[in-house]
């Protein structure tokens, strides 16, 4: 009975210790996100395009919002086609990794928050960590693939951006996605080692591609975001004439830039302004960072009030 307790005791205490890393995370995030809205210089340049709005940009910008919880729900999507759990649990999940993501360098702290709260739970924290990581590393493996192999496609048709970059850049997008191809022809039978479950590589192969999917839809939904942004904050803007091609090359140029959260939206800004050209340009990339970070980390504590 006596041990019986004890290893009571030691679960509980160590689900208070969770608890309190949780909300340390969360405390230390959102410090960050009013640090980086009261340094903000360009408030005037936002007020004005604000001011300058029309009926027609203001819908697309409140569209763009509205597409925020879309975006933050195909993650979900991607998260649980790679560990299986329920929407509820995905979504909390997802949206408490954007405060983890946002204090930790190249956000490398989403995937272990995920995991902080499955370990919360009653399975082993030794398994709930072994897949963590592994389907961590997976799911962040198809979202830059996605990314790289559709902005490479988009960047060959966009010969005044690809002669800015230099040549050698395209051969080293290729390079890279011959890396990412035998990573996906390896990595099923490395799964099913690592894991040693009863999955059989097949299997581990369809979740593969499928997360890759997944990844290329969710990258569909930024560059929708992004094309309502740029309409909602540029009066001049011309659906008709727009080189769409520049949108996934936009989200490549951000995902191949080395960056941490705190220059982040800086970096975003900038490459926005060297391909749509515009002031607006640089505060469209700098709002649609605003829009799907701050909101979804204004949103969790909703979420977890709500959790079961």
């Amino acid at each position: 009975m006596s041990e019986k307790r004890s290893n009571f005791a030691s679960d509980l205490d160590k689900k208070r210790l969770l608890h309190s890393i949780e909300w340390a995370v969360a405390v230390a995030a959102y410090a960050y996100l009013v640090y980086r809205l009261a340094t903000y210089e360009h408030y005037d340049a936002v007020a004005e395009s604000l001011h300058a709005m029309g009926t027609k940009q203001v819908l697309a910008l409140a569209a763009c919002v509205a597409l925020m919880p879309v975006n933050m729900w195909l993650e979900a999507w991607r998260w649980r086609t790679l560990i299986p759990m329920s929407w509820r649990e995905a979504q909390r999940q997802v949206y408490y990794s954007k405060l983890a993501g946002l204090v930790t360098p190249w956000r490398l702290g989403e995937y272990p928050a995920r995991g902080l709260l499955m370990a919360k739970g009653e399975e082993p924290q030794a398994d709930v960590w072994t897949k963590v990581i592994s389907m961590g590393a997976v799911g962040s493996v198809t979202m830059t693939m996605a990314i790289v192999s559709v902005g490479a496609l988009a960047l060959m048709f966009s010969p005044t951006v690809l002669a800015q970059l230099g040549g050698s850049y395209l051969y080293a997008l290729v390079a890279f996605l011959l890396l990412m191809a035998l990573l996906f022809f390896f990595a099923p039978g490395w799964l099913q080692k690592w894991l040693k479950g009863e999955t059989p590589r097949d299997e581990w192969t369809h979740v593969l591609w499928a997360s890759y999917g997944q990844s290329v839809v969710r990258l569909l939904c930024w560059c929708v975001q992004l094309a309502l942004v740029l309409y909602a904050l540029d009066t001049h803007y011309q659906l008709s004439t727009f080189n769409f091609q520049l949108l996934p090359v936009y989200y490549l140029l951000v995902t191949v830039t080395p960056n941490i959260p705190i220059v982040e939206a800086g970096v975003r800004g900038a490459w926005a302004m060297l391909l749509f050209g515009t002031l607006n340009a640089a505060l469209a990339g700098v709002l649609l960072w605003l829009i799907n970070t701050l909101l979804p980390c204004l949103i969790w504590p909703i979420l977890k009030k709500n959790a079961k």
